[in-house]
């Protein structure tokens, strides 16, 4: 099984760039799409026609143009769900869930604290609620979590560490330690299950030529239960692949 996971700052922005040539060229057996912007007609009207041969699943924002998920698959799932079942976290179609025979697969768009970190304690719980929801899908299968974060985990994660630690969202500790509680309770963050000391990024600000001088950050993951391991065959981050202000990751599991 070969799963892409990719924030796409819009679908409807990307689809007029080299989205598709993209899709076409890596050929996933699945698409996790976070940040969609656009509503669960409008996602099926951009990707349907290019991406027959996926079924289309899709959540989105109670506020138009925000946030946003969706899973394309050409493997049929058992089952799609949607969102947490908690009223707090379910406004802004930040999860889905696709069951498959051997495994839960949730994409994810985890939310960011903001530039005034306003939303870091909402974050906190956020944090909390998510990890609690895939420990329950785990007691029934082992669970494949992909998505953007909003958080680095290391310092070998985002290129400036020092001035970035407990000041900007995304590596305040309070963030970090939600990361580490998913690591701390059984999931595997694949990327370094393969990649142990590889400095790769996953987001870059449009500001400044970031991605140009290759600035970044690593906040997209794939976080995999721990019996899932045996079976990671590739898990990577295809800073090739433009459109968006992040870049696809993958995992291949066998």
């Amino acid at each position: 099984m070969n799963i892409l996971s990719f924030n796409v700052n819009g679908v409807r922005a990307i689809s007029k760039k080299n989205f598709f040539e993209d899709m076409s060229r890596l050929q996933p057996d699945v698409i996790c799409l976070q940040e969609t912007k656009a509503t669960v007609e409008q996602v099926k009207e951009t990707v349907s026609d290019k991406l027959s041969d996926y079924e289309v699943y899709a959540n989105e924002a109670d506020r138009k143009g925000y946030s946003g998920t969706a899973i394309l698959t050409k493997v049929a799932p058992i089952s799609v769900s949607y969102d947490m079942n908690i009223p707090e976290h379910d406004k802004e179609g930040r999860v889905i869930c696709a069951e498959f025979d051997d495994y839960f697969l949730i994409t994810v768009y985890t939310p960011n604290s903001g530039n005034d970190l306003r939303r870091l304690d909402y974050r906190q719980q956020w944090d909390q609620d998510f990890l609690a929801y895939i420990k329950t899908l785990e007691k029934t299968k082992p669970t494949i979590v992909c998505g953007d974060l909003n958080v680095a985990h290391k310092d070998i994660d985002l290129a400036r560490p020092k001035p970035n630690y407990n000041k900007s969202a995304g590596y305040m500790q309070k963030e970090i330690d939600g990361i580490d509680a998913y690591t701390k309770n059984g999931l595997i963050d694949t990327f370094r299950l393969k990649h142990k000391d590889d400095t790769k990024y996953s987001w870059w600000s449009y500001r400044g030529g970031a991605r140009d001088r290759n600035v970044g950050w690593r906040i997209d993951y794939f976080l995999v239960s721990e019996s899932m391991v045996s079976r990671i065959a590739e898990s990577n981050i295809l800073n090739d692949v433009m459109g968006s202000d992040h870049c696809p990751t993958q995992l291949k599991i066998a």
